[in-house]
């Protein structure tokens, strides 16, 4: 089955309904929930999702949120070694390099961002929700 790391910034168009990203993120994400690729998204995804809707919505509806998306995903270890290899990477975006290693350590067959300018270095194919649309 096809792998695929979604970038944080893929689950905040969907959840934020951020136009003009939120139709094309909703669909790729759609793909891991009707199971025909396998969704991941790394550790650090999930504290800042939750960091950033707690704002909005409180803890309790928070909570069930991000219950919904791990139904749809799986959580990729951020561990000692994948934050040391992201550090050595010495990318501009230290974020970003994380992503990539997780993307990589999950042997992911494509990264799905919207800043793909990010990912210049990244050892995963990196795509957009649309052109993820397109391949698939």
């Amino acid at each position: 089955m096809t792998r695929v790391l979604f970038d944080v910034n893929v689950l905040l168009d969907v959840l934020g309904n951020r136009p003009p990203y939120a139709e094309d993120s909703a669909k790729a994400l759609g793909l891991a929930e009707a199971s025909l690729v396998r969704g991941i998204v790394a550790a650090h995804t999930m504290t800042t999702l939750h960091y950033l809707l707690e704002r909005d919505l409180g803890a309790t509806r928070t909570r069930k949120v991000m219950a919904d998306v791990l139904r749809i995903v799986t959580v990729a270890t951020v561990n000692d070694e994948r934050v040391r290899y992201a550090l050595a990477l010495g990318w501009r975006d230290f974020e970003d390099a994380l992503q990539a290693v997780c993307a990589e350590g999950e042997n992911c067959d494509y990264l799905v961002t919207r800043d793909k300018v990010g990912f210049k270095k990244a050892t995963t194919r990196v795509v957009t929700p649309g052109e993820l649309l397109a391949l698939l």
